[in-house]
């Protein structure tokens, strides 16, 4: 999959980095391949030999006990090696890799290492979203195929929960990341979630009703943000359209709207007389849904826009009102792997659900997305709560 994202890319899309907390298509490719040369072939092959012993340091992201690497602002500057060169560095892993299969010494980290590519999957198309977005001329990644269906429709629907003790984090049952853990109990008291996402014509009204220009609606660091950036709208909008993967498409009002920080986030749910739900809220909402996923999220290159299912997952990641921090006796794995989360349990805020550049399957409701608070880039949307 990976490798069928970054086909229509050239070499020069390919090394494009349009800020610092993008990385370029190209350094995605080489950054899932080291994650599995280093942690696996290197620590558990003692016959392995690196493919280039030059470029971890190209492709350590921030993996403080793998030693020194390339400043995360000058990623974009690596020409060399080229796509063809990391293409066939991943075959080589690949083909090194097969030993290791179907041995259950390696199955956690072996699925560790799977993960850690579909998130990079996501981070990958959003990045070279956020690249392209600044080619004056809107060039397309993807060919549109014109068959986008927005199913959303005004409802005033709510899941209602009556409140109580309730059990958070993963259960141990199949895969899950060492933030979703260790389970504990939380209690809650009644509250109602949104079965739709907030969707681009109600942010329209939150825009034509002066939002942007409302100092009472906003956090202090939000409206501070907002002032020096002259923020007015969603990143991608212009006029009555959005930028997208397709190039420039036509803005639906039934869409959700995506491309929000969480100080939007916050702003427009007080503008609309409700809050963001905490993490913990949200989770015994999708815990308590026995369908699985049905929803938009990435299956290909077909349907990267949102189109608004009824579905707690898919479309965007939804911003909650919770800081991202250790659960009750949370301890990061030992080594480099216990870098992977528990490091960045600071000043950020978590996102739950799923987008539609999230991979098909690589959602559940224990998940923890995070974010600063400013970051818009990805597919952040929101749903609101309400106390009961």
């Amino acid at each position: 999959m990976t490798e069928l994202l970054i086909a229509p890319l050239s070499e020069a899309d390919a090394v494009l980095q349009s800020m610092e907390d993008a990385s370029p298509a190209k350094w995605h490719l080489g950054h899932t391949n080291w994650f599995f040369e280093t942690f696996l072939l290197r620590d558990h092959m003692p016959d392995y030999r690196l493919h280039n012993d030059r470029w971890p340091f190209l492709f350590n992201s921030y993996y403080e006990a793998e030693g020194e690497r390339i400043g995360r602002f000058a990623r974009g500057m690596l020409s060399r090696p080229t796509v063809e060169e990391i293409l066939n560095w991943r075959n080589a892993v690949d083909e090194a890799m097969e030993p290791l299969l179907d041995d259950p010494r390696f199955t956690d980290l072996i699925e560790l290492g799977i993960a850690h590519e579909q998130q990079h999957q996501e981070l990958m198309l959003t990045d070279i979203k956020h690249a392209l977005f600044q080619n004056p001329l809107g060039p397309a990644m993807f060919e549109c195929s014109g068959t986008y269906a927005c199913s959303y429709q005004d409802e005033d629907h709510s899941y209602i929960h009556h409140g109580g003790s309730v059990q958070i984090g993963h259960d141990g049952a199949g895969f899950a990341y060492d933030n979703e853990g260790p389970p504990h109990q939380v209690i809650l008291t009644p509250f109602e979630l949104g079965r739709r996402l907030v969707n681009n014509g109600q942010w329209q009204d939150f825009i034509d009703d002066g939002g942007y220009r409302n100092s009472a609606l906003w956090l202090s660091d939000g409206w501070a943000w907002v002032q020096k950036n002259a923020i007015s709208a969603p990143l991608y909008w212009h006029e009555n359209d959005q930028f997208s993967h397709y190039g420039w498409v036509k803005r639906h009002a039934a869409q959700p709207v995506t491309h929000i920080s969480f100080y939007e986030a916050d702003a427009y749910a007080t503008w609309a007389g409700g809050r963001l739900p905490t993490e913990f809220e949200w989770e015994v909402i999708a815990r308590e849904q026995d369908t699985a996923p049905t929803s938009n999220q990435m299956d290909g290159t077909e349907h990267l826009l949102p189109e608004g299912h009824a579905d707690l997952f898919g479309d965007c990641w939804q911003f909650t009102r919770s800081a991202y921090l250790p659960y009750p006796r949370f301890q990061p794995a030992e080594g480099a792997i216990g870098e992977y989360n528990g490091k960045f349990m600071s000043g950020q805020v978590v996102l739950r659900g799923a987008s539609c550049a999230t991979a098909r399957g690589h959602s559940r409701a224990s998940y923890r997305n995070f974010f600063y608070p400013h970051q818009r880039w990805q597919f952040t949307g929101l749903r609101l709560a309400k106390d009961i």
